[in-house]
C-alpha cells in the first residue's frame, strides 16, 4: 500500500508493482538483444506498446485500460515499443552487452539529441545521477518524435537508470 500511496503522491514509482515488472534475472542475463521494461503501473485506456510489439512479447490487453504484461521470453529488444509509447514507460536493457555495461534503450524526446560517443549522465526516476554513460547510437524505429538513445552504463545501475541529461 505504501507503494501506491507514494505514486499517488509524488508521481515517482518506488518499486515492482502491477504493471512495472522486471524480467526473470536468469533469463535476463542471457538475452542478447535485451529485454524490454514496460513501467506503466496506472490503469489508462492505452496499448500502442502491445499494437507495435512484431513478436507478441505484450501481451494482448483484455482490456484497454489494463496494466502491460510482458513474455520476457518472446521479446528480442527491438524498441518498436519503446519508441511508440506516449508516456516514455517503455525501455529496453540488454545485460549481454559487454562484462560490466548493460545498454540501455532510453526513449528520448529532447533537441538537441545526443550523439555516438557522448558522455551522458544515468538518472535515476527522481533526477539525480547514479553514473555516466556513454552514447552507443541513436535510433529512430517509428520515423516521428520518438527516438531511442542507446547508452552503455555500469550494470549495478539496472534497477534504478530510467533516463539520461546530456553532458557538455
Amino acid at each position: 500500500m505504501a507503494d501506491a500511496l507514494d505514486l499517488f503522491n509524488s508521481g515517482v514509482l518506488t518499486g515492482e508493482r502491477e504493471g512495472a515488472v522486471l524480467p526473470d534475472r536468469k533469463l535476463w542475463e542471457s538475452k542478447k538483444g535485451g529485454v524490454v521494461i514496460v513501467e506503466c503501473p496506472q490503469r489508462i485506456p492505452c496499448n500502442p506498446c502491445h499494437t507495435s510489439c512484431p513478436t507478441g512479447a505484450i501481451r494482448p490487453f483484455a482490456d484497454i485500460n489494463d496494466t502491460p504484461t510482458v513474455d520476457h521470453s518472446l521479446c528480442t529488444g527491438c524498441t518498436l515499443c519503446v519508441a511508440s509509447c506516449p508516456g516514455l514507460a517503455c525501455f529496453v536493457i540488454d545485460l549481454t552487452f559487454s562484462e560490466d555495461k548493460a545498454l540501455f534503450k532510453l526513449p528520448y524526446e529532447m533537441l538537441p539529441l545526443p550523439e555516438k560517443g557522448q558522455k551522458v549522465q544515468c538518472l535515476n526516476r527522481i533526477g539525480e545521477c547514479i553514473a555516466e554513460g556513454t552514447v552507443e547510437n541513436v535510433t529512430q524505429p517509428k520515423k516521428d518524435r520518438t527516438y531511442v538513445i542507446h547508452v552503455s552504463a555500469p550494470k549495478e545501475v539496472v534497477d534504478e537508470f530510467r533516463t539520461i541529461r546530456a553532458v557538455k
